[in-house]
């Protein structure tokens, strides 16, 4: 297949981002109280929900065998606060928050983990630097 260099296509912003789940109700107890994200409404297999300006949609279904599917970055105000937090829920972390880049202005932190259908969600933090 020969690509063309350029189009009329203008991406705006992502609107929603969708994780398969093998079991719905652990899976919306997992966003809503352990994540906090505020539900929105069910559709048949599927819930929604709402953080920031993109909706997360969670359906039930098979994910292809040997995929690891996409990542999520959920950015928080204090990623040691949050991480902790998800701790005492009995989250376990893939890795703990660690430094990922020192941006002229910031530093760049992620952490993550898994939720109960073994979709890996990244959780980031960017902390402003002093001058």
């Amino acid at each position: 297949m020969t690509l063309k260099t350029h189009t009329d296509v203008e991406l705006k912003e992502i609107a929603q981002i969708a994780f398969t789940v093998n079991d719905l109700a652990e899976a919306k107890t997992f966003y809503q109280e352990i994540l906090g994200l505020k539900f929105l409404f069910d559709a048949g297999t599927m819930a929604f929900f709402q953080c920031g300006t993109i909706r997360v949609m969670i359906g039930q279904g098979e994910k292809p065998s040997g995929s690891e599917g996409t990542i999520a970055y959920f950015r928080v105000a204090d990623l040691e606060a949050t991480s902790s937090s998800l701790e005492s829920c009995g989250i376990a972390f893939l890795q703990k928050p660690h430094l990922v880049a020192r941006m002229k202005s910031h530093d760049l932190w992620m952490a993550f983990v898994k939720d109960p259908a073994g979709n890996t969600l990244g959780l980031m933090s960017e902390l402003e630097r002093g001058q």
